[in-house]
C-alpha cells in the first residue's frame, strides 16, 4: 500500500525506541532498476516494542504482482504489564481508528480491548490480572 514508513513512525511514537532495521527497495541489489515510485518504498523496517517483541513491516509492491487485502483474519496481540499501560497503548494506537471492543474488565480475568488502527491494522491489548491464592 505504500504507507509502511508512516505507520511505523506512528508506532514508534507510541512505543518509543529505535528502528533496528530500515531498508528501502533502492538499497537492495537490483533496486536501481525499479520504477522510481517503488524505489523509496520500504523493503523492511523493524521496531522492538517490548522485551522479546518486535513489529516488522514492508510495503507491498503491485509492480511485483502483490496486492494487500485487509481482512479480519488476524490481530496483533500485546500483553501489557498493568492497566495503566493498556490504557496508554490503547488510547494512542486507536486514535483515528475504530474501537471494536472498548476497554473493560473481562470475565476471564483480564483488562482487554480491541480496535483497528488508522492504517487498518487490528490490535488486541490485554493485561492479565494476577491470580489470587485460595
Amino acid at each position: 500500500m505504500g504507507n509502511t514508513e508512516e505507520a511505523m513512525i506512528f508506532y514508534q511514537s507510541v512505543f518509543g525506541g529505535e528502528f533496528e532495521s530500515f531498508m528501502r527497495y533502492s538499497d537492495v541489489p537490483g533496486g536501481e532498476k525499479m520504477a522510481a515510485h517503488d524505489k523509496e518504498k520500504i523493503m523492511h523496517m523493524s521496531l522492538p516494542i517490548a522485551k522479546d517483541q518486535m513489529i516488522m513491516a514492508t510495503d507491498t509492491l503491485e509492480s511485483m504482482g502483490r496486492n494487500v487485502v485487509f481482512g479480519d483474519n488476524y490481530h496483533i496481540s500485546l500483553e501489557a504489564e498493568s492497566e495503566a499501560e493498556v490504557d496508554k497503548i490503547f488510547t494512542a494506537l486507536s486514535a483515528g481508528g475504530t474501537v471494536e471492543v472498548p476497554l473493560n474488565k473481562t470475565f476471564w480475568g483480564a483488562y482487554f480491548g480491541m480496535f483497528k488502527d488508522k492504517f487498518g491494522v487490528q490490535w488486541m491489548i490485554n493485561y492479565t490480572y494476577p491470580k489470587t491464592k485460595k
